[in-house]
């Protein structure tokens, strides 16, 4: 009976978190408000459900941990208009190139000693130091610092979902007008969730968040293994 009890709220938590996407979604398309973002809805509902009806997190993953796996090709996925627009990544590849250096740096940097500077637990600064990039190489990289992967892809939501909310309003505020500066800034700072906000405000923008997002999280898995000993 356990079994069959396991089994069904595992599938009901899978269904019930599409449904919730999708519900979440049709409101934000009827009122763009922050609340309304599928990022945002979509979990609170969720965290409602899984309170509500007292399901363990074990339970919540046994089916819906196919939606985690998807991740990996749906950021794969970013690739094809980056080849489309080949010709533009190669007219600005060095300053790319150095922009994406610096970012993954001072993201690192910054998060881990704000960290430390509120004295937050050591598991917290590593599961914090990765936030940064999209959620297949953070969970991957997390694992090269010591960090719990389960954090660090809250965490990973947390700034995707603050990131898409107020991105191009610091844009905005810094003057920056540039399509490339835009699009690096969204995908740089906010991953996945600010370079989907990067293609609502134009193709180029999409376009170098979707690239930018890519090489952060490659050069960051790279470096992951250095970061812990710097820092801890």
């Amino acid at each position: 009976m356990d079994v069959w009890r396991h089994y069904g709220l595992g599938l009901l938590c899978f269904f019930m978190t599409v449904a919730f996407y999708y519900f979440s979604k049709y409101c934000y398309q009827r009122k763009p408000i922050l609340l309304f973002m599928p990022l945002m809805l979509a979990p609170l509902l969720l965290i409602l459900l899984v309170i509500g009806l007292k399901i363990p997190y074990q339970t919540y993953m046994s089916d819906s941990h196919w939606l985690l796996w998807m991740l990996g090709p749906a950021t794969v996925a970013f690739a094809i208009p980056v080849y489309d627009n080949r010709q533009l990544i190669a007219r600005h590849w060095l300053s790319m190139s150095i922009g994406v250096c610096v970012s993954v740096v001072a993201a690192v940097g910054s998060t881990v000693l704000l960290a430390q500077f509120f004295h937050l637990s050591e598991l917290l600064q590593r599961s914090l130091a990765m936030r940064s990039i999209t959620t297949p190489f953070a969970i991957e990289a997390t694992k090269s610092v010591g960090g719990q992967a389960d954090l660090t892809a809250l965490f990973v939501v947390i700034t995707g979902v603050i990131g898409m909310a107020v991105g191009e309003s610091i844009l905005a505020l810094l003057a920056i007008r540039s399509h490339l500066g835009k699009g690096a800034s969204l995908g740089a700072s906010s991953h996945g969730a600010g370079t989907a906000k990067a293609y609502q405000i134009g193709s180029s923008e999409g376009v170098v968040a979707s690239m930018v997002m890519m090489i952060a999280g490659v050069v960051t898995v790279l470096i992951a293994p250095w970061v812990g000993p710097i820092f801890w």
